[in-house]
Parts: C-alpha cells; sequence; structure tokens
C-alpha cells in the first residue's frame, strides 16, 4: 500500500476529534512554550543592549583605563579618532554628611565628569535642571547629585553640604535617570556624580588610590570600528588599556543574560522532557486503544509501512498542532508582561516577536516529540491479523526494532547537539542531557525491580486480598507500572533538582560565610596613613583581628606569552582588571598546595603565588609565565607556587601575590579588613574617617546584602522554570493514570465478577498509586540531589546542602498528586458493568 493511502487512513481517524490526546498535546505546547517564551525574553534584551548600545555605553567607544588618567599624547590620538571625547572617572568613597561624632556616612560609588559629559541623552534630575548647572554649585561651593536611595540613607535635603575626602560639596539634585547605568555594571554604593575638576583637592584621586578612567568617544558617521579599535590600541600598547564599543555597550550584563537564558531553556529542557514521558505515554494509551483497529487493518492487507506510516502521520500532525500552540503561547508571554518587565528591567529591552528563539523551540519540540513517539509507534508493526480484538501491545517486546532504536540515538543526538550548539554551554548542556538520561534509566530499573519485588511478596500478602490485588497489578503489567515509576518519577526528579538549587541559592549567604565575617573592608589607605591606621584599631579591644595588605590592580594580557583571552577564554580572572599584592615572607595562614614559596630576601625575576582553584580552570600551572600589566607597565612573571585562596571567607583573597620586589616600586594604596563586635562598628568608622577621609570603608553586610539579592533574583529566575516544570509534570501524571483507565476497567470488572466490593477495589486501585508513588519519589530525592548538587557545585560554583524539606515536600506533594489524579480515574472503572467489560475482551 502507498503513502497516500496511509495518509487518507490518518484523516479518517483525525476527524474522530483530540479523544486521548489533549495530555499529549498539552504537554507538548507547554514544553515548547516554556523554551519559546524564555528565548523571546532573552532575546529582547540582547535586542535592546544592541539598539541602544551607544546610550548605554556613553558614546560609540571607550577607552578604559585604571588608577590613571590619559598622558597628553594618548588623549591627542584620541581626540584625532572622534568628533568628542568625554572623560569619566569612577571610584567608590565615603560621603559624609555633618561634623564629628554626629555625623553620617554612606559608600558611594563616585562618578566624576568633565563638561562634555554625556555625549549621548540626558541625566534626569529632580528637581529637573541641565548637569552642568547642577555641577557648577553656589555660594562657593560645587555642586553634586545624588541617588535618591542615599539622600534618603544620610537625610539629605537639597542644598545640604556633605563632603567627598577633604572637599565640600552642595546637594543640588537627585539623580532620576542614568543614561549609562547600564555600562557601569556592578557597584556597591548608591551614585554620585560630581565633576572632576572639583575632586582636585578632595585627595581621593591620588596616586594608587582605586579609581578608573573611561573616555568615551562619539565617532564620525560610518566609522570602521574594528579599524579604529587597532589605532587606538596601538597608541596605548602596553599601557593596559581595554576597548568597548558600542557593539557590547555593557558586556558584564549581556554575558549575565545569556548565560541565564542558556540555563533556564536547559530547564525547561529538562521540564519538556518531563512532558515527553506524558507524550510517550498518551501514543501508547492511545495505540493500545487501536488494537482492534490495527489488527483489523491487517486482516483486510495492509502491511507494516502502511500502518506504521497511518498513525505517524496522524501523530504527525497533531504534534505540529502542539509546536505550532506552544509557538503562539510562547510568543505571545513575553509581548503581553513585556510593559511590566521593560519597567523592571535595568536595560532596554525590545519585546516583538523575535524568530530565532521561536524556531529553536520548534526544532526542541519536534525532536522531543519524534523521539518519544517513535518507541511506542514502532511497536504497531508487532500487532498481527491473528491478535484481533487482544491486547497485543501489553505484551509486546520492551525494545523497539533496531533499525528505529538507531533512528532514535540519532535524534537525541541531533537534540543535544542543538541544545549545545544554541546554548554556547557545551559543557553544562551534556551534564544536563547525562543527568535527564541517567534519570531514565535508573526509573526504568526501578520500574523493573519493582515488579519484581511485588511478585515475591504475593505470598506474604494472603489474607490481605486488598494488597495482594495492589501488588498482582504492579508485577502483572509491564507497561503501566514503568510509564507511572517513569512519568512520576522524572517530573519529581527535575522538580526536587531545581527545588535543591533554588534553596541552595537562597541559603548560599548565610550558609557559605563563617561565623565570624570582617566588619569593614577598608580600602585606598596611602602607605604614610598606614601607622595611625593602625595604632588606632590595635588599642581597641573590641577589634579581635587585623589582616592588611599592599593592593594594586592589573589586568593580565599574556600567558605563556600568547594573550590570555586565548588561553583562559572568558575566565573571571582575565575579563577584567583584578586586586593584587605583593609580600616577602610567607603570610600566615597562606597554605601552599603545590610548588615553593620564595625567599624572604629573594632579588630575582618576579615570581608568581596563584590561586590553586583559579589556576585549574584556567589551565595553567608551575613553570607558566603571566603578564600583568599595573598603571601602564608590564611585569612578567613565573608561577611558582599554588596556593589555597578561600574567596567565601569574607576577608582578604588575591588571586594573584607577587615577590615584594617585583611591585612595591609601584605607586599604591593599603587595603585592610577588620573584625571588630558589632557595637564598636560605628565608632570605629567615625575615627577612621575623620583622621583619614580618603579611606573608605566598606561594610561587610552591605556588600552581604546587595549579593544576596542578585542571588535572590536567580532562584526567582529558577523558581519561574521550575513553575512551567510543575505544571507539565502535573500533566504528565494525569496522563499516566488515564493510560491505565482501561487496564483498570478489565481488572475491576474481574474483581467484581469474583465478588470484590467497590470500596475493596478502589483502596487497592488507591495502594497501587501510592506504591509506584513511593518507589517514584525514593528514586527521584536521590536524583533530584544528584542534580541539585551538580548545578550548584558546577554552575553557581557555590557550596550544598541538601534541602531535606523542599526534597520530601517536592516528592509528596508529588505522590499526593498520582494518588489523586488516580483515584480521579478510578470512578469510572468502579462504575463499569463487568459484563459489557468482559462480553468486549472476548
Amino acid at each position: 500500500m502507498s503513502l497516500k493511502i496511509a495518509a487518507r487512513f490518518a484523516a479518517r481517524e483525525l476527524r474522530g476529534g483530540l479523544k486521548g490526546f489533549r495530555i499529549f498535546l498539552a504537554c507538548l505546547t507547554l514544553g515548547v512554550a516554556a523554551i519559546a517564551a524564555v528565548g523571546s525574553v532573552r532575546s529582547s534584551i540582547e535586542a535592546g543592549l544592541a539598539r541602544e548600545g551607544a546610550a548605554i555605553l556613553g558614546g560609540d567607544a571607550e577607552i578604559d583605563l585604571t588608577y590613571r588618567f590619559a598622558t597628553p599624547e594618548e588623549r591627542a590620538v584620541l581626540d584625532s579618532l572622534a568628533k568628542a571625547v568625554s572623560e569619566v572617572t569612577d571610584f567608590r568613597s565615603m560621603i559624609v554628611k555633618g561634623q564629628g561624632d554626629t555625623a553620617e556616612r554612606g559608600l558611594t560609588q563616585v562618578k566624576s565628569v568633565d563638561a562634555a559629559y554625556p555625549l549621548i541623552g540626558q541625566v534626569e534630575l529632580s528637581p529637573a535642571m541641565p548637569l552642568s548647572q547642577a555641577l557648577a554649585g553656589s555660594d562657593g561651593l560645587p555642586g553634586a547629585v545624588v541617588h535618591p536611595l542615599l539622600i534618603d540613607r544620610l537625610g539629605l535635603a537639597v542644598g545640604d553640604t556633605f563632603r567627598l575626602g577633604t572637599q565640600d560639596f552642595r546637594l543640588v539634585a537627585a539623580i532620576m535617570r542614568e543614561p549609562d547605568a547600564g555600562a557601569d555594571g556592578f557597584g556597591l554604593g548608591p551614585r554620585t556624580i560630581v565633576a572632576t575638576d572639583a575632586l582636585a583637592n578632595a585627595g581621593l584621586l591620588t596616586a594608587g588610590s582605586l579609581y578608573s578612567t573611561e573616555y568615551r568617544m562619539l565617532l564620525p558617521e560610518g566609522s570602521d570600528l574594528d579599524s579604529l579599535r587597532a589605532q587606538a590600541m596601538a597608541a596605548f600598547e602596553g599601557a593596559g588599556a581595554r576597548w568597548r564599543d558600542s557593539r557590547n555597550g555593557a558586556p558584564s550584563v549581556a554575558r549575565f543574560v545569556e548565560r541565564l537564558g542558556s540555563f533556564l531553556i536547559l530547564v525547561g529542557l529538562s521540564g519538556l522532557a518531563v512532558g515527553g514521558v506524558g507524550v510517550s505515554a498518551a501514543v501508547r494509551a492511545y495505540l493500545a486503544g487501536k488494537t482492534s483497529v490495527i489488527a483489523t487493518l491487517r486482516t483486510l492487507g495492509a502491511d507494516r509501512a502502511t500502518i506504521f506510516q497511518t498513525y505517524f502521520l496522524q501523530i504527525g500532525a497533531l504534534s505540529l498542532l502542539g509546536i505550532a500552540m506552544g509557538l503562539i503561547l510562547g510568543a505571545a508571554i513575553p509581548l503581553a508582561i513585556g510593559p511590566f518587565l521593560e519597567a523592571r528591567l535595568p536595560v532596554p529591552a525590545v519585546f516583538t516577536i523575535h524568530p530565532a528563539p521561536l524556531l529553536e523551540a520548534a526544532i526542541y519540540g519536534a525532536l522531543t516529540a519524534l523521539i518519544f513517539t517513535l518507541w511506542p509507534l514502532s511497536r504497531t508493526e508487532e500487532v498481527r491479523a491473528a491478535t484481533l480484538f487482544r491486547d497485543a501491545l501489553s505484551s509486546s517486546r520492551v525494545l523497539p526494532p533496531l533499525r528505529m532504536l538507531v533512528v532514535i540515538l540519532l535524534l537525541l543526538a541531533a537534540l543535544i547537539g542543538t541544545a549545545m550548539a544554541f546554548s554556547g554551554a557545551a559543557m553544562l548542556t551534556l551534564w544536563t542531557a547525562g543527568g535527564i538520561l541517567g534519570a531514565l534509566l535508573l526509573l526504568v530499573l526501578t520500574a523493573f525491580g519493582v515488579r519484581a519485588l511485588t511478585k515475591r511478596m504475593r505470598g506474604a500478602a494472603r489474607g490481605r486480598p486488598v494488597l495482594r490485588w495492589a501488588l498482582a497489578a504492579i508485577g502483572g503489567q509491564r507497561d503501566e507500572a514503568t510509564s507511572v515509576v517513569l512519568s512520576l518519577g522524572l517530573g519529581l526528579s527535575v522538580l526536587a533538582a531545581v527545588g535543591q538549587i533554588d534553596g541552595n541559592l537562597r541559603g548560599a549567604i548565610s550558609r557559605d560565610l563563617p561565623d565570624v565575617a570582617p566588619s569593614y573592608f577598608f580600602v585606598d589607605i596611602q602607605r604614610d596613613q598606614m601607622p595611625a591606621f593602625m595604632e588606632r584599631l590595635e588599642n581597641d579591644p573590641a577589634v579581635s583581628r587585623i589582616d592588611s595588605a599592599p593592593m594594586l590592580r592589573g589586568v593580565i594580557t599574556l600567558i605563556n606569552d600568547r594573550p590570555a583571552r586565548e588561553v583562559a577564554g572568558d575566565h573571571w580572572v582575565v575579563t577584567g582588571d583584578r586586586a593584587v599584592t605583593y609580600a616577602g615572607a610567607m603570610p600566615d595562614g597562606t597554605r601552599i598546595l603545590a610548588g615553593e614559596w620564595w625567599p624572604d630576601d629573594y632579588d630575582g625575576p618576579p615570581q608568581i603565588s596563584f590561586a590553586e582553584e583559579e589556576a585549574r580552570e584556567m589551565g595553567i600551572g608551575l613553570g607558566d609565565t603571566l603578564t600583568m600589566n599595573v598603571l601602564g607597565r608590564d611585569i612578567t612573571g613565573t608561577i611558582t607556587s599554588l596556593r589555597e585562596v578561600d574567596f567565601s571567607s569574607g576577608g582578604m583573597g588575591f588571586v594573584l601575590t607577587m615577590n615584594e620586589r617585583a611591585l612595591a616600586g609601584a605607586p599604591h594604596t593599603f587595603i585592610s579588613t577588620v573584625y571588630a563586635e558589632e557595637a564598636a562598628e560605628a565608632q570605629i568608622l567615625r575615627d577612621v574617617a575623620g583622621s583619614a577621609p580618603n579611606i573608605t570603608a566598606i561594610r561587610v553586610r552591605d556588600a552581604i546584602d546587595q549579593v544576596s539579592g542578585v542571588l535572590a533574583g536567580l532562584a526567582a529566575a529558577t523558581s519561574y522554570g521550575a513553575a512551567a516544570t510543575l505544571l507539565t509534570g502535573f500533566l504528565v501524571l494525569i496522563g499516566a493514570a488515564a493510560a491505565g483507565e482501561r487496564a483498570r476497567t478489565y481488572e475491576a470488572a474481574v474483581l467484581k465478577t469474583l465478588g470484590a466490593s467497590r470500596g475493596r477495589i478502589l483502596r487497592s486501585f488507591a495502594l497501587r498509586a501510592a506504591l509506584l508513588g513511593a518507589a517514584a519519589g525514593v528514586v527521584a530525592i536521590g536524583a533530584g540531589i544528584a542534580g541539585g548538587w551538580a548545578v550548584s557545585h558546577y554552575v553557581m560554583q557555590t557550596s550544598f546542602t541538601v534541602i531535606w524539606p523542599s526534597a520530601i515536600a517536592i516528592v509528596l506533594g508529588g505522590v499526593l498528586a498520582t494518588l489523586l489524579s488516580g483515584l480521579a480515574f478510578a470512578w469510572r472503572p468502579l462504575a463499569a458493568r463487568p459484563a459489557q467489560v468482559l462480553r468486549a475482551r472476548e
């Protein structure tokens, strides 16, 4: 028979409506919609970043320098390349209101600007006025504008006076909007904007102080950015300069959005896999009900190919319908919530229909539908004419024919390869796929183990008919037990894993920080200020510990004479400037894991002690050379030791330490961590800031609050991904219960004929669901904990603790849902008349 005849048969089957395929369509639609929605939101943000790249950056291109301003020769090069150049500095400082012991202090991120700022857009102020007018000040004091959060925190009002360093400023207005706020990245304090000229006597931009200088440029129309970049970087060669342009105005935001989006899409794929089990179960249940139709067609001469093509075309058409509905829903959700999200995003977004994420979701949906439907579809070939009106599928072999198995494996490889290509996180995708496949395999083995165990337990259930019936049903119906354990177990595994990830993200700060963390980080301590600083703290009985070290910032430019990015990729150590220090004798508490520390009086070529974990991640080790640009000077050293650095301790941790002679001659400041009783913190801050206004104090608790906010956002994002998986899992549970309804109807009819009451039959159904749910739940706890640990350890890079309430609650909830769904589909079997049911099976 031809494909045309198969298509005719399929069309006739579809005329009967969607009965039996509602769960199929719901699972496929929801899975595709979740992936399409996440991808569309990510594409909307990326489109906004691309469209507004120049506005976010504050210019068409930017050159960043650390610790210094451009030389006259370097500035002349920039002026020759651009139509206009704006010089902006960025640093942390303390804003001080009042005098003496009654003074109020707050950490602020200062941006000092020139007359050309902003090149693009406007700074919106309240009361409304031009920024130049606000910064001009009044009554002989320079003006400043401050973020409303800091104004409220310090109790400031327009017209009040405050200090930055040793310079007084007058508060003229509140900052309502910065056009280039998205390019500034993570800051520990609210923004203050002042004129750079007004900081000349503030003591904040001295040699060795921690500040960066950004030169934003407006370029001629049609400029070749790559060519201009080459010219600019040639002029700044060896100066540690970094280039950014409007093609990537906010790289840290773009990286965060990309990685979070990729992770959520993988969560969506996990949900789609859960839905795939439901799809497979729905197809299986539908085909089991079509056994008589298939056998009749075989009796009339239909060959195996025609039977397969008939149901392949039918289910294929329904799959396309489900994918289309998912794409429509996935495109509509971002459009509907776009205004809500846009008002809360720190960067622009373009909420419209983005074809790329929809195509990605469609590919995932199509491949998933093929993988999970070909397996049960291939078993239609086993129905023979001789099995007319018999449930041939219930006794067919487990594995499909070899050729079909090969096709399924190829489709699975295509799905994983597609996910790797789209996500850009190959290892994360492989681990996710491995986790899903591992959970599926474990659940299949669990299903077979449960069947074998229940067969052995039948003898022990003599005299307890309800238990015996439940055990006999589990051990005798291979497909029902496997389907329930797979659908419930995989869904609960994903939910348990997401619950573990969510709980660990939310608890990362309180759990990972030590019991005693520093009270303050003090930075920008000048060398001549260190004696007085130490004297004040060492004589304070409330201070239990002081750790101090010299600190510079530099950029790792070369690894083994190769560009650092070529060797280490996008590792965080080489993506920006990093804090470095120097030491003679090995500091107390240092733990060397490989190599040796240099002698106390070492005076040879620069040597480096590097953090062991970061070195392993970057693929470097003992004997490798690193070139670091510090204040425009390249310093090349050899890694001679690897040491343990615990960044979660809350104290000081330097990735890179050099011998003293290598860096001691460079202008630098000191950093200090102070451990003190909480009651003494305020007085320490007043005394230190009062005697040295240039010193910046970072309160550790405030920094923790900032990081906690970021982690809470990540946890919320994973929760949104889990919501779609939760709904899919619930639908799969309903589908699994519906798939076994026909078998339970026959079972109830037999038991009624033998004299069983409806109450006993109902209790046996409930006990069966509870036993299968418990078996799947135990596996789900193990798989979910393992998956949560892998993501927390390798992706989030946080420590992991089992969140037992989450694991148990999710599993108990899933078992309860299975029990309720099983009972919901038990009423029809209980109400069926035995004579009609048994006559139909003759």
